[in-house]
């Protein structure tokens, strides 16, 4: 006699495989979907017996469904103009904490909370690794990026600055030439602070660094001296008048240049001059062209209030402040595991690991294999409605086969009945 059974399973891995086609159709829009393949397997055979060659008789029971297959290929990338929206630019997944769990996913369709903490739109917090006075410690356990939203910057007083340009070797001694650099105190009130250099002789021109009157009422220190340049035009020793006198060859940069008595209230501003750059290139140069300066700058600026937000490429998140002043506030962590067709689905667009994938290792964009950020966009689905619709076909045709073959197995069965009438 005939064995439903055997049309049944036929009929129920169908019927899954359609259930996985439909998923996918519905989430053609959904940020970030990553779609699904159903594979099938045989099921156990019945022994009948064996031939006269020995071959063995085998008939089958049917069909089981061996999987649902993820396809993690990225989806493409859109722009948006939501500055909380990001979207990864290669593998790896954001990481979001959910209760005592973690879920990874790929949907950057983030927002910010009232408190100021990255959220997903399940209002799940981002995590990443937390930044001290704008300092990123990789190390650690994970926590939620927060930025200060509605909060204030403290003023920074300035503790450094530069002058780019260059001195005019052809004038005469006892020629000057004078630039400012604005500079700020521990209140964050501005200063404009006056740079002279007085030309010695063909390689010395004495210096002065001097503040308003009105703005420090006490005795600067180390802000006279003297730079020293060699017949090519560059600087190879500084002298401060101090006291005590300083004389240093090759020149370096001036530290411990003070101003006490600053009529604000504010602490006494202490700043150090820096003549060369990071490379060790000086900033400023002897030569034959008119005197000038070509650049200034200082580190300090006056309090602010927040902003905005930005992250770059390597997922650090950075406020900008009313001041000007731009913050780091933290770094996006990137998770990776080893197998990730064995992360396991908890919707919502989310994943959270097994055995089957590994444990998720965590570290910024761009390490290892993992992606780059791209801020200002979204990853879309990677379901493809044509590839999908050629599935629905097979799937279909398939199912109608199989219920063929119950009703076929139905008529024989009639007719056997039939037999005995």
């Amino acid at each position: 006699m005939p064995n439903f059974s055997i049309a049944l399973t036929g009929l129920q891995a169908d019927s899954t495989a359609l259930n996985v086609i439909g998923n996918n159709l519905s989430n053609m829009n959904t940020t970030a979907f990553k779609n699904q393949t159903t594979t099938f397997e045989d099921l156990f055979y019945q022994q009948l017996g064996t031939s006269g060659s020995g071959q063995q008789l085998q008939t089958g029971a049917g069909v089981k469904v061996a999987g649902t297959a993820s396809n993690f290929s990225q989806g493409s990338l859109s722009t948006t103009t939501n500055s909380t929206d990001v979207a990864i630019n290669g593998d790896g997944f954001f990481v979001l904490q959910n209760g005592t769990a973690q879920d990874l996913t790929r949907n950057g369709n983030f927002q910010l909370s009232k408190a100021g903490d990255l959220e997903s739109s399940d209002g799940l917090p981002v995590m990443g690794f937390g930044a001290t006075n704008g300092v990123v410690s990789s190390t650690g356990n994970l926590s939620p990026i927060t930025l200060p939203i509605g909060g204030n910057t403290a003023a920074y007083a300035t503790q450094n600055f530069s002058v780019d340009g260059n001195l005019d070797v052809t004038t005469s001694p006892g020629s000057q030439f004078n630039t400012s650099v604005q500079m700020f105190d521990s209140l964050g009130e501005a200063h404009t602070a006056s740079v002279t250099f007085t030309k010695v002789n063909s390689t010395d021109w004495n210096y002065a660094i001097t503040l308003p009157a009105a703005d420090a009422t006490g005795t600067p220190v180390n802000n006279t001296g003297t730079l020293t340049f060699n017949s090519s035009g560059v600087l190879t020793s500084t002298a401060t008048i101090g006291p005590p006198a300083v004389v240093t060859t090759p020149a370096v940069n001036l530290a411990g240049i003070t101003f006490p008595g600053m009529t604000d209230g504010a602490a006494p501003l202490v700043v150090d001059w820096n003549l060369f750059t990071a490379a060790g290139v000086p900033t400023i140069a002897q030569s034959a062209t008119a005197s000038n300066a070509t650049a200034s700058s200082q580190d300090g600026y006056p309090s602010g209030t927040y902003k905005s937000f930005a992250i770059d490429s390597a997922g650090l998140v950075s406020a900008t402040f009313s001041n000007g002043h731009v913050q780091v506030m933290g770094q996006l962590a990137i998770a990776a595991v080893a197998n990730e067709g064995g992360l396991t689905r908890v919707g919502g667009n989310n994943y959270q690991t097994s055995s089957a994938s590994g444990a998720a290792s965590f570290a910024s964009a761009g390490v290892g294999s993992r992606g780059l950020i791209q801020d200002d966009a979204l990853e879309g689905s990677n379901a493809d409605i044509s590839t999908e619709f050629s599935e629905l076909i097979i799937a279909q045709r398939a199912f109608q086969a199989n219920s063929k073959t119950v009703t076929t197995f139905d008529q024989v069965t009639q007719d056997a009945i039939g037999m005995i009438r």
